[in-house]
C-alpha cells in the first residue's frame, strides 16, 4: 500500500468489521475478516458489463471473461488451471449486464497463491490470437446451449421484448455472427476501454487480514492507468407487447415483465417482499394457484431484475400448450387481486421471515459475503450491515407492498412465449394488449 492510499474501517454488525483501501489510481480493495472460518473468497470486479457495449460490440464483455483464463505472459491456460487445482481452489468468472467478476475461494494458507493468480490473469492476459480461435467455438456452444434450454431462452426473448433496442435487451453472449467476427485487436481495445481503475474493485471475505491483502495486491493494481471515454449508460424505456416464437417442444414456456425498481430505490425492500408473496416460494400465490390447486405447471415463479437505473418484475411458467391461456388468466387474476386487495399483516410477516432467513443463511458463506461487499460498494459507496438490511425489511408495511404491486401491474406487460404454435391473439386478449 502506498502512502497516498486512503483507508477506512467500517463496523459491519453481525459479521465483523469491513476495511477499505482506495489506491492512488482509484482501485478499491474491501475486505471482511471472519474469524470462525478457514477459507478466503476473493473477487476482482469490474463495474462494466454487457450494457456498456455498443451495438457492434455485443458479447465482448463475456468473450473477455473467457479469455482471461487463456494465458498470461508467464502462465499458459493449463498452468492457470493446474495452479488453482494444486491448492484445492475453486475459481470461476461471470459476466452480467453491469458487472464482470473473476473470483476464487481457497483455504487461508493459500491466500498468497490465489492473489497472485487472480492478479496475473486480470493484469497480464495476452489475448493470443491462437487462444481466441480455440475459445471462439466454446462461446458458440454456450450460445447454442442457451437456445437449447427453453427456460433460459425464454428469458432472453423476454428481455428483447421488454427492453427493445436498449443494451439491456441484447444477449450477454452476443450473436454468432459477432463472435465469429472478433479478433485479438477487438478484445484488447475493448478491455483497455472499459477496464478503468476507478471501476475496478477487489473484495475479499474470510479468514484474512486486510493489510496483508493490500500488500499483496496494491503493487500490481496500482499500475492500471486511467483512460478517457467510458461509455455513458442510457436509461432504458420499458416496452409492452408480445414476442412469440414457435418451436416443436413438449411445453409452452411463457414469461411476462412489467417495469420494476432500480437496485437502490427506497421501495426495493417492499418490492422484494411483494415478489416473495406473489411467486417467490412454495407458499406463494402463483405456486399455490397454478401448480398446487390447478396442476397447470410444474415450474412457476416470479422474479425481480434490478439495475442501477431501472428494473423488471417478472413471472415465468412452463405449461402444456393447451392450457396456456388458462395459466395466463389465473396469473392475471392473482396480479389484480394483489393490486386491489394487497396482503394482510400475517402474510407480510411470513414473507419477512422467509426473506430474512435467506439473507442470514447466505451470510454464512464467504462467497456470499464477498459478493455483498462488492454490491454495497458499487451501488451505495458504503457497506450496508445485515442489521441495517433486516431493519429495513421489518419496516415495510402492507400498504407499501400494495403500492409497489400497483405501480408494476397497473401497466401493460411484455410477454414472451416459446412453444408449439403459440397464439399471439389469445395472449393479447388476456392482457388487453
Amino acid at each position: 500500500m502506498t502512502a497516498d492510499a486512503a483507508d477506512e474501517v467500517v463496523e459491519g454488525a453481525m459479521t465483523g468489521a469491513v476495511d477499505k483501501t482506495t489506491l492512488t489510481n482509484g482501485v478499491r480493495i474491501v475486505s471482511r475478516r471472519i474469524d470462525h472460518v478457514r477459507s478466503v473468497s476473493m473477487g476482482v470486479w469490474v463495474d462494466a458489463g454487457a450494457r456498456d457495449e455498443a451495438v457492434s460490440e455485443g458479447g465482448l464483455s463475456h468473450f473477455i471473461e473467457h479469455m482471461l483464463f487463456k494465458g498470461t505472459q508467464k502462465r499458459s491456460s493449463y498452468d492457470i488451471a493446474k495452479a488453482f487445482d494444486a491448492i484445492g481452489g475453486q475459481t470461476n468468472a461471470f459476466t452480467s449486464m453491469e458487472n464482470t467478476c473473476y473470483h476464487a475461494r481457497v483455504m487461508d494458507e493459500h491466500l498468497v497463491t490465489m492473489a497472485d493468480l487472480l492478479s496475473d490473469i486480470f493484469l497480464n492476459s495476452t489475448f493470443s490470437q491462437e487462444e481466441v480461435e480455440s475459445e471462439r467455438p466454446v462461446i458458440l456452444s454456450e450460445i447454442g446451449m442457451v437456445e437449447d434450454n427453453p427456460e433460459d431462452h425464454i428469458h432472453t426473448l423476454l428481455e428483447e421484448c421488454f427492453w427493445g433496442d436498449h443494451a439491456l435487451g441484447r444477449s450477454i453472449l452476443g450473436t454468432r455472427e459477432q463472435i465469429l467476427g472478433y479478433g485479438r485487436e477487438d478484445l484488447v481495445r475493448f478491455f483497455s476501454h472499459l477496464y478503468q481503475p476507478d471501476r475496478v474493485l477487489i473484495s475479499c471475505a474470510g479468514h484474512v487480514d486486510h493489510e496483508e491483502i493490500v500488500s499483496l495486491l496494491a503493487p500490481a493494481f496500482e499500475g492500471i492507468k486511467a483512460r478517457d471515454g467510458f461509455p455513458v449508460r442510457k436509461v432504458p424505456a420499458p416496452l409492452s407487447g408480445v414476442k412469440a416464437l414457435s418451436r416443436d417442444i413438449e411445453q409452452t414456456h411463457v414469461s411476462l415483465a412489467w417495469p420494476g425498481l432500480s437496485v437502490t430505490d427506497e421501495m426495493r425492500f417492499a418490492s422484494s417482499l411483494m415478489n416473495t408473496i406473489l411467486g417467490g416460494n412454495m407458499s406463494s400465490r402463483l405456486f399455490q394457484e397454478i401448480r398446487e390447486k390447478r396442476g397447470l405447471a410444474y415450474n412457476v415463479y416470479s422474479f425481480n431484475a434490478s439495475y442501477v437505473d431501472s428494473g423488471m418484475v417478472g413471472v415465468y411458467a412452463g405449461v402444456s400448450p393447451d392450457r396456456l391461456t388458462e395459466c395466463l388468466e389465473v396469473t392475471n387474476q392473482e396480479l389484480m387481486r394483489l393490486c386491489e386487495h394487497g396482503v394482510d399483516q400475517e402474510t407480510l410477516d411470513e414473507a419477512k421471515a422467509f426473506t430474512k432467513g435467506n439473507i442470514l443463511l447466505a451470510s454464512e458463506s464467504v462467497d456470499s459475503q464477498m459478493a455483498r461487499l462488492a454490491s454495497s460498494e458499487f451501488h451505495f459507496g458504503r457497506q450496508l450491515s445485515l442489521d441495517e438490511v433486516v431493519a429495513q425489511i421489518e419496516a415495510v408495511t402492507v400498504e407499501e407492498v400494495r403500492k409497489v404491486a400497483d405501480m408494476a401491474f397497473s401497466q401493460k406487460p411484455a410477454v414472451a412465449v416459446l412453444g408449439p404454435d403459440p397464439s399471439e391473439a389469445e395472449i393479447r386478449k388476456v392482457f388487453g394488449l
